[in-house]
């Protein structure tokens, strides 16, 4: 079976497809891989030259020590697919979101070990926000 060519009139171009929704789930992948590598990279490093930060004794520099690994992956391949630094700080501003869960660990009505994994939920759902708020731009990559 073959198909034919669509015709087209005059000087008009065949029909281009609008972005969808393939470029946006591939920017939200890649922010994902960036803030793991960030997160295992540079948290690697911190911890090789031992300037972590326990979890259960300190869960809120803990996190915000892990949120700027995971930033600084972010930052570094967001410019490097060219996105502009407004787009960037909001990305990164999503993964400091979950800080405002920390009355909830000092109050000791959360865990920190909870914290963690509850930040881990509400981390790529507020970047899907930022995504989502920004889709003229994230949809056309």
């Amino acid at each position: 079976m073959t198909t034919t060519p669509r015709p087209t009139h005059g000087n008009a171009s065949p029909r281009r497809p609008t972005p969808g929704w393939r470029p946006f789930a591939r920017h939200y992948l890649e922010m994902l891989l960036a803030m793991v590598a960030g997160m295992l990279v540079l948290g690697g490093l911190r911890s090789g030259s031992g300037l972590t930060v326990p979890l259960d004794e300190q869960p809120g520099t803990s996190y915000v020590l892990m949120a700027i690994d995971m930033s600084l992956g972010m930052v570094a391949w967001m410019r490097f697919r060219g996105h502009g630094w407004a787009g960037t700080f909001e990305m990164c501003a999503a993964m400091f979101v979950p800080l405002v869960l920390l009355p909830l660990v000092w109050a000791e009505a959360m865990g920190a070990m909870t914290f963690m994994m509850t930040a881990h939920v509400v981390m790529p759902t507020a970047m899907l926000a930022v995504l989502v708020r920004r889709h003229h731009e994230y949809a056309h990559c």
